[in-house]
């Protein structure tokens, strides 16, 4: 077999065997996985026989055909993994021992599979079940094994130290044992290098310095994990002995590292969740130790993984308070990120949740009564919009204003704000003169339209006669219904606009926000998302730029090729294309550097999402400089968003914001986009755009760059990036 059919066969090994050291400790950091590698090795049968059960494991998962993805990311390895350093640790080594060694990493896969499907099926981990259950089984078996020797290794940690290193090491680990930590400090270290069976200072101390690299939110909660147990023991009265035992204190640390921060977005009351947890966690532990000891065996990691599953199934029954403590959505293997992304998609999408509308009306309105209405708009219906046109000086008609047909709004199309179904129709309300209203008939001239359950739009004191559409009728967004009028309780022409929650004429309103819209202020513009339109100000949807929309139009199956040129450097070419992933989210992919960029376009604005791969890519610098474009052009509108913390910021600022992150921002990534001006207003091209990112502590700017984009008549034609003293031309070669 050749070396591309075993890549074809094996794709991604050597990520499936680095990821299963650190899935245990629910990451994908290969730093992190070289250090764990290191530590397992400080028994060096320990390690041969954990490498060779994650081997055996992944080749088989491999070739039976099981899902690649999950084998790459260690899923299936590091429960043998785990169960290769315990038998590794407490047998001698032989090819006696390495033939039980296989077939006990394929009984583990197996357990993981199975357990994958009996505990997933509930929307569950199946965490180290497959650890325990291989490892207690084989325990079992293996006493009736006489040509397997119980290891005599460990006992005399020295000798192990000096074939390691020889007598540098063992003065290294003479050091550290004599150093005078704390009781607390030692049973903490030696707890953590406890989970890879290493019993002693030196493994803990690597894997700390390890778990901070990956994760200070998770080296934090490592602390209070296991610091919050060690207090309640002496609180309690317990023996802290029973801590020590076996050094199964790391059930408290793997507890608190995946509620804390990995299964729950890190916060305040995933931090409480943590402490409270504690007293379980110690029950279990004593509970089911003096059960296992009859049979001679260890409880290992059950009590984490008892008390994990049962408190993430019962937040599965809540009814409310879904946010104390908001379980992950989308996992991305470290606290900090889902942490921040999460943020980060609250205050970006979290309004994008509700049902999209759009202002009734096309061009520029004035909002003459808001919510809480002067004169209506009160009580049950307080949450509605009255709409007039008016001219440059602050007026709805023309001449004295005496008739219906002097009135800018008279007459103009009314259009629907979503999607729906024409739901009633009240066209027979005769139109009021200027200054009277009709009280009988309160609405006047009515549409309701049905958009989703419980969800409905009404348009009121239309003009008679002018329904373009009739009840069960389908209609889209944007298309004109109706004509505005003056019929019901309405002095003056005017659309009122209400959403409501049933089909009725009369129905209560909803305290409902417009998707996007624009505010205009003195000759200024400003975009507005899922926000509520003020008294008195002028409003209109976004008019869509042609030459915008193109260029930010991303279909699947599109590629497109720069020539990049950097001020310092040769020029070289990169090629992208926009793909689907398995969840049908679409994402511009960069061949050269195997990056990524998600996005979303909802039809008035195209937004970035989500990145991966390398940030020095001029993708990720895309994608930075356009995180937020609006479709639309009107000059010198800003458009303003915020990064999560972590995508771009001061690596020294960030290190110390992880700590506090569950707790307190005090950084933020902010993205500000100009529209600066438009060369050629008739064929509504030849845009220019211009981008700042900033990374900010307070008031203090602490990193910058800068994007420059035109978009020409095919679409975006070059754009510049200006970051550290240095500018990078992007020029677009061909697209298609």
């Amino acid at each position: 077999m050749n070396y591309k059919s075993l890549t074809s066969t094996f794709p991604s090994f050597l990520s499936s065997i680095l990821n299963s050291y650190t899935q245990i400790f629910f990451s994908n950091s290969r730093i992190f996985s070289l250090i764990l590698i290191a530590v397992s090795f400080f028994d060096f049968w320990a390690g041969v026989s954990g490498v060779v059960a994650v081997m055996v494991t992944n080749i088989l998962a491999y070739l039976i055909g099981f899902n690649r993805n999950n084998i790459k990311k260690g899923y299936y390895g590091f429960n043998s993994l785990l169960v290769g350093l315990g038998l590794g640790v407490y047998y001698q080594p032989g090819s006696e021992f390495f033939i039980v060694l296989v077939f006990a990493s394929m009984l583990t896969l197996f357990l993981t599979l199975f357990l994958e499907g009996v505990v997933g099926k509930y929307g569950l981990p199946f965490l180290s079940l497959s650890f325990l259950l291989g490892t207690w089984l084989v325990s079992l078996a293996t006493r009736q094994f006489t040509t397997l020797h119980v290891s005599e290794r460990g006992i005399y940690m020295a000798n192990e130290m000096f074939m390691l290193g020889g007598q540098r090491m063992v003065a290294s680990y003479n050091w550290l044992t004599n150093l005078g930590l704390p009781e607390s400090l030692r049973l903490y270290f030696t707890s953590l290098g406890a989970i890879f069976f290493q019993y002693h200072l030196f493994a803990g101390v690597l894997i700390s310095i390890g778990l901070l690299i990956y994760s200070r939110i998770a080296f934090i909660l490592s602390l209070v994990g296991f610091f919050s147990a060690y207090a309640y023991y002496h609180f309690i009265g317990a023996d802290i002995r029973e801590l020590s035992y076996g050094f199964i204190g790391f059930n408290f640390i793997l507890t608190a590292i995946a509620v804390g921060g990995f299964f729950i977005i890190p916060s305040r009351w995933s931090f409480l969740w943590v402490i409270l947890l504690t007293p379980l966690i110690s029950i279990l532990l004593t509970s089911t130790q003096a059960i296992f000891t009859i049979f001679q065996l260890s409880v290992y990691s059950l009590p984490f993984n008892l008390v994990v599953l049962i408190f993430l199934y019962a937040l599965k029954f809540r009814e409310r308070f879904f946010d104390k403590p908001e379980l992950v959505v989308y996992q991305q293997f470290s606290p900090e990120k889902n942490l921040y992304s999460h943020v980060n998609y609250k205050s970006r999408f979290g309004k994008s949740l509700y049902f999209p509308f759009i202002l009734p009306f096309w061009g520029e309105w004035k909002v003459t009564q808001s919510h809480n209405g002067k004169f209506t708009h009160q009580g049950d219906w307080r949450h509605a919009w009255d709409f007039e046109v008016m001219d440059d000086d602050g007026l709805s008609y023309t001449r004295d204003g005496s008739s219906r047909e002097e009135y800018f709004a008279y007459n103009k199309p009314v259009i629907a704000p979503a999607d729906g179904t024409v739901e009633e129709i009240v066209d027979d309300v005769e139109e009021n003169d200027i200054g009277n209203v009709d009280l009988e008939h309160n609405w006047g001239n009515t549409l309701i339209l049905r958009h989703t359950d419980q969800l409905y739009s009404k348009l009121s004191h239309l003009k008679k006669g002018s329904f373009k559409v009739t009840a069960g009728e389908s209609v889209k967004k944007g298309q004109v219904v109706a004509a505005c009028g003056n019929s019901g309780r309405s002095p003056v022409p005017h659309i009122h606009f209400q959403i409501q929650s049933t089909p009725y004429i009369g129905s209560r309103t909803l305290d409902y926000p417009i998707s996007h819209y624009i505010r205009h202020k003195s000759g200024a513009f400003e975009l507005k998302s899922y926000d509520t339109p003020e008294n008195n100000v002028m409003v209109s949807n976004i008019s869509k730029n042609t030459s915008l929309e193109k260029a930010f139009h991303f279909i699947p199956g599109q590629e497109f090729r720069f020539m990049v040129t950097p001020e310092k450097g040769k020029e070289y070419q990169v090629d992208w294309e926009v793909q689907v992933d398995a969840i049908n989210l679409t994402y511009i992919y960069c061949e050269k550097t195997k990056s990524r960029a998600w996005f979303r376009n909802d039809g008035d604005i195209h937004y970035f999402t989500h990145f991966e791969g390398d940030r020095s890519s001029i993708l990720f610098k895309f994608f930075l400089g356009a995180y937020k474009v609006m479709l639309g052009y009107y000059r010198n509108l800003l458009v303003k968003d915020q990064y999560p913390v972590n995508t771009f910021n001061n690596r020294i600022a960030g290190f110390f914001q992880d700590f506090a992150a569950p707790f307190i921002l005090f950084t933020r990534s902010e993205y500000l986009l100009s529209y600066i001006g438009m060369e050629d207003a008739i064929m509504q091209t030849n845009i220019r755009l211009r981008s700042e990112v900033s990374a900010r502590v307070g008031k203090m700017e602490i990193k910058k760059m800068e994007c420059e984009m035109f978009v020409g008549t095919h679409g975006l034609e070059r754009f510049t990036i200006h970051e550290n003293e240095n500018t990078t031309e992007v020029k677009l070669l061909s697209g298609r």
